[in-house]
């Protein structure tokens, strides 16, 4: 399907038959560089798929933009909102409030309505044959005015009240019919010429009804293209980074929110040779993983919480074998089965201690849907050079999130597998106590290579050995292969100047609203810098200390109610004097003006 592929945006922005569209955009006085909206109704009402086709159109128009979807844990049913962001400069998280929401009904809109923040500017228009106007949403201020979409719809034969709201919010914003007429051809067209006549008829109703409607902010003109964009999300970007990687074999158990990634990768792994296997459960998974690693093969799972937590056993084994692999946990809300459509960050405290024993290992987060790909790439090499394991923390706010972007750069060029060569004979040691830690791994089948890999401790032949001279040697071994690689400057994500006196710490999914909230008190002339880590295991003591170097305020976000990530950072990390948290479980997301208003108690 064509929106379940990575899309490149390389035509010029497109405009209507009149040819004016832009140049009315740069000389209206209303015309602004980002406009926010959330298009929220039933399951199944089409909500999401509407906020998809808007996303898609404000990219083939020359914008930039971001989609993050919210939704009940219901296989059917329950409720469902596109958030967007439309901006003429790249954005990674949303905004503090939604400029325009449009709600194809009420009928569940108090599962969700504190994801939804209105302010007095906002506009929300509403079905009035839909049920009554929530109070929260007449205390918000916010204008309300009635639309009758589902009226309209049934005007048209097979209309949907979707495709009625998709063009009210496309002329209310800015967005020219013509071209969302054109991604509608491109997304229902094969569904047959009476689907796509009676969208096309829809849609055009809801444009006709927008004349009715209180003026809003509207986009201004997008700026120039520049090259190729990319609509993908975070799940799509992930599976993207581990082809690029070199990841040859996949084997996982589906779970949400981390589903798309093996529904994405099946068939783009068949296409380079590779091979996705569906297990009958997550234990099965992560030691076929092992085994193809073993037999030479780059190897990944894809879980959640619950997932990775079957798999800390076998990834133990993984790291007493030295069997280089990735686990890519897209993490939700726990504990249990938790929250399996929101998003948290909960997952850190078992990434980093869930293996029993002395077990080192590779923990990496990326920190933006862009950055799924560099991360993930990233974390393939480094596997397989140090020949461990390595964990990666995505979550469903970055993996079931899409955006216009940029192409990421490539993560820096690694050694990859050292390899044994064959004619080794009776001196060959798979576990060999090397300088770098690092030590040449056959593949079976390798003459003169033949060694035990098993879960036991082991001389450097790999015989399995009780005495306390191969168990100290070994941990040795195992340890200073991550802790004396250099791993350059993809460590973090630095922004700033080096006399800031304030500093912004984060990971994950939190650098969004993080990096929106620090350019924002940069802009207002505050010396705030950003530092957002990508590496979080092995901990980097030396290069944070350089980061932060001058910084006399820290300030931590994240998004753990535990405070998982100030825990971690005070048991590796010698910080500031004076650290404050920002700490909040799923599923409200952090806003940038919160960050902003807790930086301001220290002005």
């Amino acid at each position: 399907m064509e929106r379940d592929r990575i899309r490149e945006m390389t035509e010029e922005p497109s405009e209507p038959a009149d040819g004016a569209w832009l140049q009315s955009r740069a000389m209206d006085q209303t015309a602004v560089g980002a406009v926010s909206l959330a298009l929220i109704g039933s399951g199944g009402a089409g909500a999401m798929r509407a906020g998809e086709i808007l996303l898609d159109v404000a990219a083939k128009a020359g914008f930039f933009g971001l989609m993050t979807r919210t939704m009940g844990p219901q296989i059917r049913g329950g409720e469902a909102a596109a958030l967007l962001r439309i901006t003429t400069a790249p954005v990674s998280s949303l905004d503090d409030h939604f400029d325009l929401l449009v709600a194809l009904d009420w009928a569940n809109f108090s599962r969700f309505a504190a994801e939804l923040p209105l302010a007095a500017t906002s506009l929300v228009i509403c079905d009035p044959d839909e049920g009554e106007v929530p109070a929260a949403i007449s205390e918000s201020g916010a204008q309300v005015v009635a639309l009758e979409m589902k009226k309209l719809a049934r005007a048209v034969p097979g209309g949907r009240t979707n495709m009625v709201a998709l063009g009210a919010v496309a002329a209310v914003i800015g967005l020219p019919e013509t071209l969302v007429t054109e991604v509608l051809a491109l997304q229902l067209g094969r569904k047959g010429d009476a689907v796509l006549a009676a969208s096309a008829s829809a849609l055009a109703l809801g444009v006709k009804a927008a004349a009715s409607l209180p003026p809003m902010r509207r986009l201004a003109a997008p700026p120039a293209a520049t090259g190729a964009r990319w609509n993908i999300s975070g799940n799509q970007a992930t599976g993207l980074g581990a082809l690029k990687g070199g990841i040859g074999f996949v084997a996982a158990y589906p779970i949400t929110p981390a589903t798309e990634v093996l529904e994405w990768m099946a068939p783009a792994l068949a296409k380079t040779g590779g091979m996705l296997v569906q297990a009958e459960d997550e234990l099965a998974a992560i030691n076929m993983v092992i085994g193809a690693s073993f037999a030479g093969t780059p190897a990944l799972t894809a879980t959640s919480g619950p997932g990775l937590s079957l798999m800390i056993e076998a990834l133990g084994l993984a790291v007493a074998s030295e069997t280089p692999l990735v686990v890519v946990d897209v993490m939700r809300g726990g504990p249990s089965t938790g929250i399996p459509t929101k998003s948290e960050q909960s997952d850190l405290d078992i990434a980093v201690h869930g293996l029993h024993g002395d077990a080192p290992h590779l923990v990496l987060a990326p920190n933006s849907i862009g950055d799924c790909v560099f991360t993930t790439q990233w974390a393939v090499a480094l596997a397989e050079t140090l020949q461990t394991p390595a964990i990666v923390l995505s979550d469903q706010a970055l993996g079931q999130s899409r955006a216009v972007i940029a192409p990421p750069p490539a993560p820096p060029t690694l050694p990859g597998r050292l390899i044994a060569t064959a004619g080794e004979g009776a001196g060959y040691q798979r576990y060999a106590l090397t300088a770098s830690g690092v030590s040449p791994m056959a593949v079976p089948g390798t003459p003169g290579t033949t060694y035990v890999a098993d879960g036991l401790e082991h001389t450097p032949r790999g015989a399995p050995s009780a005495q306390a001279s191969d168990h100290h040697a070994q941990l040795d071994k195992r340890a200073r292969k991550l802790a004396t690689f250099d791993y350059g400057a993809a460590w973090a994500d630095r922004e700033g100047e080096d006399g800031d006196e304030i500093a912004l710490l984060t990971w994950g999914s939190a650098t969004g609203p993080a990096r929106a909230a620090a350019r924002r008190a940069r802009a207002a002339g505050r010396a705030v810098r950003l530092i957002s880590l990508r590496l979080l295991l092995p901990a980097q003591p030396a290069r944070l200390a350089a980061a932060l170097v001058g910084v006399r305020r820290l300030l931590v976000v994240e998004q753990s109610h535990g405070r998982q990530f100030h825990k971690f950072l005070r048991a590796n990390y010698d910080l500031p004097a004076e650290v404050a948290v920002i700490s909040r479980p799923g599923p409200l997301p952090i806003r940038p003006a919160e960050i902003l208003a807790r930086l301001a108690m220290w002005e």
